[in-house]
């Protein structure tokens, strides 16, 4: 009996026990390093009892054990595990898991993990971006991603960028990547309208202007022919794959971003200043007021405001943001204003079986610019004209009006105030994507997008400000009075579609093969329409030309119009097969057809094929994974003015049919052929991640326009036409990150990659002259050529060796005393503008709240033509009443020594710079204003770079084209750059 007692005791104590263990309650909050975390999933481990975190991140779970173990986890941040052990509040702090982020890659018509990519790809997410606004997202790219070039052409805001991926694929055509926006690829054309020919030509502008960076989730970076074949004849120079933001949160979410940021010219252009002029001997007028860098600089200044609102629900997923950028450059009546609108939203139909996905992207952006052009000849434009003023002659006599020297010696204030110049550009990128899911391993997509974009440019030159020259002025019929004033008017419409049908199959035919297969149809129709009006000789009076356009000489009023339209078709497949988890191999075929080639071949096909292997994967210990690739494929570039293969005429005045450029039936794509190998690594226990890429691309079919007959018969027009030669690209590519530190509250993690880069014209025969001169004494002369055994744009010039007793510059391999031009010879030099090294580091902390980042970039073994120089800086300048450096002003340099084109103004381009520099402190739960955190921070910009350049930057390239070759490397009164800070804070609500 006594027995029985106890042991019914002793179960009831059992049961008790047990009851109590599983009737606790938890309760708590989940944050990650920006607050409160909404969505986040909460489970006891080894059951099914789970939350979810409500709009502030807090969480309860009932009936749990006093020995559970918690597991917290959410997208894209680390999992972590937590022991109950009797809490009864836990409040975790999730961190970023950059190798998660970096798992799945966006790929052409896809995603691929990271792990089983065959091709050399990468990825940047939002979290890698550097915490200021960027004028274009082409510049988050510098220096993050290995054999990736990012340079602006000038320091002006808005201004065009050239983004190289494994260096130049092409000599005339295109040498930019092929961009695709959530899915659809733009025309890669310029989205602003050109402007007049005033003093020179201007620089394009960025076509990538119109997207907010805030706006931007990844960019994936597709280097090889394995990952970018599936794009065909556009893929020869790579692919920027560019995915904008979903919403994430199950509950209302409003973000707020806004920075402020104070600029200045960097750099270090110094002409001399009056007393350093008078000492010299120059023309001494008395005044010593001018600086020339404070008669046309200013301090920058921009703000920038970003609105996001997210939502999602278990079918459908919100996004709406709002942006607001205005920029005034540190060059007065130069600035860039930008307002953006992003919308994303999809909704699930049929229980999931079908998805239907829209965007939209509506930029309006208005550029203001002055007279800053890439080949003002001996007037000069605004920074030509201020740095050669007498700085001991006042801008302004006594009465306040300006001091007129002639018309081809410019007051730089009053070319500055006469001249206006303005771009209002309205651009709209959107998407309708539905996914219908046939069966649980076959699913169809339907894509249908829109481009497009109304730019209007208009210009004015008061008839104020006389400037010689044709251009400028015009003689009223009849007489002999001369009217100045210039207008001018250009619009450009654009108008694009995109219609893409995929059918995706995957399956896994057991445990050791999987079948991944992508069949393809697309169709994509550009449509570009312009047209330009132009007055010149205005009454003295007239303020507003571009209004009262019609205003000026009759016989002086110009219209002209135009229109293209390109029609490109494509067939693709692609097949990735994983056979014992440990190969991998991807097959791609794309059959493209144009309107831009000749009628005999319209059509061509592109293959690649890539395989992987894992030697091991997910170990233990020093060595964690080890992946061997290697790839071959055909790509194209098609990235040729329209209409290039078929003859064209237009009617000029007075209805006279003149012949532009004959047909070519036979014109087909620049085709790239290239392979490469490569391996993926995971060392230290997954601390120390990389990967070596080796590759070589070798295309051929060079278009280039032959010119006119010389004699008859023969076509008196030029024409297109693929020419015999090769050009040749190989590399190696190496990138590593490393997490120094990697606790709870500390982290420290540095990332680095270099590229190393060589190029080579072979099989060619032509003598392409580009890198086009301009200045006094310059007219027709160049510095760059296209030629056999050579690197592209490979210097010619002549070799300069100082200067004789009397003053006269000495020349190599000249005849008799080894002096003078006249019996020198140029020489193909073994110096080429395109850089053979670049590199890239980033480094990131975090303690607690604190955060800061640093980012570096250079390039190395280039050499930068300083046509500035070249054209200012010289004794003959000075004695003439110009103003230049104190150098040439005092150097031995006779005065009627001519300023030829020589190895004297090549100079080395290497440059490191210390691109970002970022630190930041968040704060989180502000309960009290109901914000789940904000965060400040400081950012500075260029704040300083290591070069031995002499010029105001050597990260630059001004184009200097000629006939339609373009150039690299060159140098000619540049916008400045600028250093900045910015102070910014980021709220989330």
């Amino acid at each position: 009996m006594k027995n029985s007692l106890l042991k019914g005791l002793l179960m009831f104590l059992t049961v008790l026990c047990t009851g109590m263990a599983y009737s606790q309650e938890i309760k708590g909050k989940v944050s990650d390093a920006s607050g409160p975390l909404p969505g986040a999933n909460v489970l006891v481990k080894g059951t099914s009892i789970s939350a979810q975190t409500d709009f502030d991140g807090t969480f309860i779970l009932r009936n749990v054990s006093s020995d559970a173990v918690l597991v917290f986890s959410y997208i894209g941040l680390k999992s972590q595990e937590v022991s109950a052990a009797g809490k009864s509040v836990i409040n975790v702090v999730l961190k970023d898991d950059s190798a998660q982020l970096k798992e799945v890659i966006v790929v052409g018509y896809g995603t691929v993990k990271k792990k089983d990519a065959t091709g050399a790809v990468d990825q940047l997410s939002s979290k890698q971006f550097d915490n200021v606004a960027s004028p274009s997202p082409a510049q988050l790219l510098r220096g993050k991603v290995a054999g990736v070039q990012v340079t602006q052409s000038s320091g002006e805001p808005g201004a065009g960028v050239a983004i190289r991926v494994r260096g130049n694929s092409s000599i005339r055509s295109g040498n930019g990547p092929l961009i695709v926006v959530d899915g659809v690829p733009l025309d890669g054309g310029n989205i602003s309208a050109g402007g007049a020919d005033l003093l020179g030509t201007s620089s394009s502008r960025n076509p990538l202007n119109f997207i907010n960076q805030n706006d931007i989730e990844s960019m994936s970076v597709l280097k090889d022919a394995s990952s970018t074949a599936i794009y065909g004849s556009r893929g020869a120079n790579g692919v920027i794959v560019i995915t904008t933001k979903k919403g994430k949160s199950n509950v209302p979410q409003l973000v707020y971003n806004t920075s402020f940021q104070f600029s200045k010219m960097s750099g270090k252009l110094d002409v001399m200043t009056g007393d350093q002029f008078a000492a010299a001997g120059g023309d001494d007028k008395g005044s010593r007021s001018y600086n020339w860098k404070d008669a046309v600089l200013r301090n920058g200044f921009s703000m920038n405001h970003d609105l996001s609102f997210t939502k999602s629900t278990e079918n459908s997923n919100t996004r709406v943001s709002f942006g607001a950028s205005n920029t005034d450059g540190i060059v007065k009546k130069t600035g860039l204003d930008r307002y953006n609108v992003s919308i994303y939203n999809s909704n699930d139909f049929f229980g999931g079986a079908l998805k239907v996905e829209s965007r939209v992207i509506y930029s309006s952006v208005r550029d203001e610019a002055t007279l800053l052009s890439n080949n003002a000849g001996f007037i000069g434009n605004v920074i030509g004209t201020a740095l050669y003023w007498n700085p001991t002659l006042p801008i302004r006599n006594a009465n306040g009006s300006y001091n007129v020297v002639g018309d081809d010696y410019l007051n730089p204030v009053q070319l500055l105030d006469s001249y206006t110049d303005y771009t209002n550009t309205n651009k709209l990128l959107g998407s309708i994507n539905s996914t219908w899911k046939i069966t649980s391993k076959l699913k169809y997509q339907f894509l249908f997008g829109v481009e497009t974009s109304n730019s209007s440019r208009k210009s004015q030159l008061l008839p104020t400000m006389e400037i010689s020259g044709n251009q400028f002025s015009a003689t009223v019929p009849g007489t002999s009075e001369v009217k100045y004033g210039v207008a001018n008017i250009n619009n450009q419409n654009k108008f694009n579609k995109t219609f893409e049908h995929t059918l995706n199959y995957n399956n896994d035919f057991g445990d050791n093969f999987n079948l991944d297969a992508l069949i393809g149809y697309s169709y994509y129709d550009y449509n570009a329409d312009g047209n330009s009006s132009s007055g010149k000789g205005y009454d003295v009076n007239q303020v507003n030309l571009i209004d009262n356009i019609e205003g000026g000489l009759q016989n002086e009023f110009r219209v002209s119009s135009y229109r293209n339209r390109v029609e490109l078709q494509s067939y693709f497949g692609r097949v990735n097969a994983t056979i014992y988890k440990k190969i991998i191999l991807t097959a791609t075929l794309r059959s493209d057809g144009s309107t831009k080639l000749g009628v005999n071949n319209k059509y061509d096909y592109f293959p690649s094929v890539g395989v992987a292997f894992k030697v091991f994967e997910d170990k233990e210990g020093l060595l964690n994974s080890f992946k061997i690739r290697g790839n071959y494929g055909i790509t194209g570039n098609q990235e040729f003015a329209p209409n290039s293969a078929i003859a064209r005429a237009a009617y000029g005045n007075n209805g006279s049919l003149g012949v532009d450029t004959n047909s070519n039936a036979d014109l087909k794509w620049e085709t790239t052929t290239s392979y490469g190998v490569g391996a993926d690594f995971e060392l230290i226990n997954n601390r120390l991640s990389g990967s070596i890429d080796y590759f070589q691309r070798d295309t051929k079919d060079l278009i280039f326009p032959v010119p006119s007959a010389a004699t008859q018969p023969g076509p008196p027009s030029p024409r297109f036409k693929n020419l015999p030669g090769n050009l040749i690209n190989k590399g190696i590519e190496l990138a590593l990150n490393y997490k120094v530190i990697d606790t709870k509250d500390f982290t420290w993690d540095v990332a680095a990659n270099a590229s190393f880069l060589k190029n080579e014209v072979k099989n060619f025969a032509g003598f392409i002259a580009t890198g086009g001169l301009n200045g006094q004494g310059l007219t027709d002369a160049y510095t760059q050529v296209i030629t056999n055994d050579r690197p592209a744009y490979t210097y010619y010039l002549y070799e300069w060796r100082g200067y004789d007793s009397s003053g006269n510059s000495i020349y190599a391999d000249a005849v008799g005393n080894d002096t003078g031009l006249g019996t020198a010879a140029k020489k193909l030099l073994d110096k080429q503008p395109l850089p053979k090294i670049n590199v890239g580091f980033t480094t990131n902390l975090a303690y607690k709240g604190f955060d800061a980042s640093a980012s570096f970039y250079g390039a190395f073994g280039h050499y930068i033509y300083n046509n500035t120089s070249n054209a200012y800086f010289f004794k003959g300048a000075f004695l003439g009443g110009r103003n230049t450096t104190q150098e040439a002003a005092t150097s031995p340099q006779a005065q009627g020594d001519p300023n030829s084109p020589s190895t004297k103004y090549l100079e080395k381009g290497d440059f490191l710079r210390l691109g970002n520099l970022t630190f930041g402190y968040t704060v989180n739960s502000l309960d009290r204003f109901s914000i789940k955190s904000a965060r400040f921070f400081v950012n500075a910009s260029n704040l300083f770079v290591i070069t031995s350049y002499s010029g105001a930057d050597p990260e630059v390239d001004t184009d200097k084209s000629l006939n339609g070759v373009p150039s690299a490397g060159m140098e000619y009164l540049s916008y400045p750059r600028e250093r900045s800070i910015s102070l910014g804070l980021n709220v989330t609500f």
